[in-house]
Order: structure tokens, then sequence, then C-alpha cells
């Protein structure tokens, strides 16, 4: 069996051998022909013809008498093949500052439209700081404002009361009873000066005699004399009150005293 396998192999070989003379002789004749070509060409300046007839003979017969695989591409070896991608070499293809290789921003770093965004966003929030202030700055001028005329009011009032005598017979009789003490007086005192007083203006703050001009509770003369007793002699029954006593003490002693002159004179 294995003697018969050998005459096969050998036959195989001999058969394989005698077509590769066959195709050896067959190259060799279409180079010589197409050398007969490239040399016609040439002489009628068609040398761009012999030169390519010439690259495809030697990629056609190259193979057989080197017994080389014929490349797939049809490109002859060291032959690069005409589909390949260039590398690219432009300006383009190297990344720039800033960009990742895909011209994407690298990480951390905004681009332009984010930059204006957040420009944006920042001289909005300004805007905002600087109107709230304002804001706060005109209230506050205004609660000042309303402060200043509130004052205003208050202190207009205070002066057009105090312009009003108090008319208080009462109230008077009882703050006169209060300070007797402070004259050296004992409360029978009181007796003689409600009666005094009773007569010359009923108590009355604003009490005014038509015809002399005297002034108040004590019928000062001129009603001016009360002003030493205090800026509000026209209005307050206590200033008249203090400006009467001090009157009595210093001109008759006691209430009851000027009581007896009011008696024999009609005036005290």
């Amino acid at each position: 069996m294995s003697n018969f396998q050998g005459r096969r192999e050998q036959r195989q070989q001999r058969a394989a051998q005698r077509r590769r003379n066959r195709m050896k002789v067959g190259a060799v004749a279409a180079l010589g022909g197409i050398m007969v070509l490239g040399t016609a060409g040439a002489a009628a300046g068609e040398e761009d013809f012999r030169a390519t007839a010439g690259i495809q003979l030697a990629s056609f017969a190259l193979p057989l008498f080197t017994d080389a695989p014929v490349p797939e591409s049809g490109n002859a070896p060291g032959q690069e093949s005409a589909s390949e991608p260039e590398p690219n070499t432009s300006a383009d293809a190297v990344p720039q500052a800033g960009e990742t290789p895909t011209g994407q921003p690298e990480a951390g770093q905004q681009t332009d439209g984010q930059q204006t965004a957040d420009q944006h966003s920042g001289e909005q929030a300004e805007a905002e700081a600087q109107a709230a202030a304002a804001s706060e700055a005109e209230a506050a001028a205004t609660a000042q404002k309303a402060a200043a005329d509130q004052a205003a009011a208050e202190e207009a009032a205070r002066i057009a009361a105090a312009s009003v005598p108090v008319d208080d017979p009462a109230g008077a009789k009882a703050y006169a009873a209060s300070v007797l003490g402070g004259h050296g007086w004992d409360a029978s005192q009181m007796t003689c000066l409600d009666t005094l007083w009773n007569k010359e203006s009923e108590w009355l703050t604003s009490a005014t005699n038509a015809s002399s001009g005297a002034y108040g509770i004590p019928q000062a003369l001129p009603g001016t004399k009360l002003a030493a007793a205090g800026g509000d002699w026209q209005t307050n029954y206590r200033t008249q009150v203090n400006w009467g006593l001090t009157y009595i003490e210093s001109r008759y002693g006691s209430p009851c005293s000027a009581l007896n002159f009011h008696y024999a004179n009609n005036w005290y």
C-alpha cells in the first residue's frame, strides 16, 4: 500500500513540474512580446504604455519564476495598495491646547458657551445684589423720613397743647395742698388759700382781668411775672401755683394773712 502511494506522489510531483515548466515558457514568450510592444510604443512616443506594460508583466511573470503567490490585491511585491489611506499629518489632526484628541474640552475646562453663560449669570447676580441694596437704602430712607415726620408732628402737637391753658381747678387745688408743707404751712392754710384764689380767679389757669391785665390763678400783674416760675406760665397750673405761693410767702407770710389783706383792700 505504501509503495502505491509513493509512486502516486511521484507522478503528481512530475505533473506539477511540467505545468510549471510550461508556464515559464509561456511567460518568457509573453515577456518578449510585451517588450516588442514597449519598444514600438516608445518609438511612437507612448512611453507611459511601455512602462505600464513592463510593470504588469513583471507582476505576472515573477510568481512563475519564484513560485511565490500572487498578491490578492494585484500589486507587485513592495508596492503599496492604492486603497490604503495615507497617514493624516495635517495640523488639524494635532490636538490643540485645551482639547482632547477627539476635539472635546479637557476635564475641568469650560467651553466658550459655558464661560459666556457663567459670565451672564455673574452679571445678573451682581445686578440683583445692586437692586436689593438700592431697595434697602430706599426703605431705610422712607423709614427715616416717616420717623422724622412723626417726631415733627408730635412736637407740633406738644407746642399746640402747650399753647392751650389747662383749666383744671380741682387739679390745681390738689397740687397746691401737696406743696404747702414746702413753705412751712400746715393744712389749715389751705382753707384760706382756697378762699383767696376763688375770689381772684376761681382757680382757672386762663383767668384774665380785662381791665388790669392780671393773669392766671394767682392773678399776677402783669402776667409775665409768672415766667419767673417757668416758661409754660400761660398754660400750666402747677407753674402758676408755685409762683403764687412764693409771692404770698414773701409778701404776707401765709395764705391766711394774704386773705385778711384782701378783705380790707379787695386785692392782695
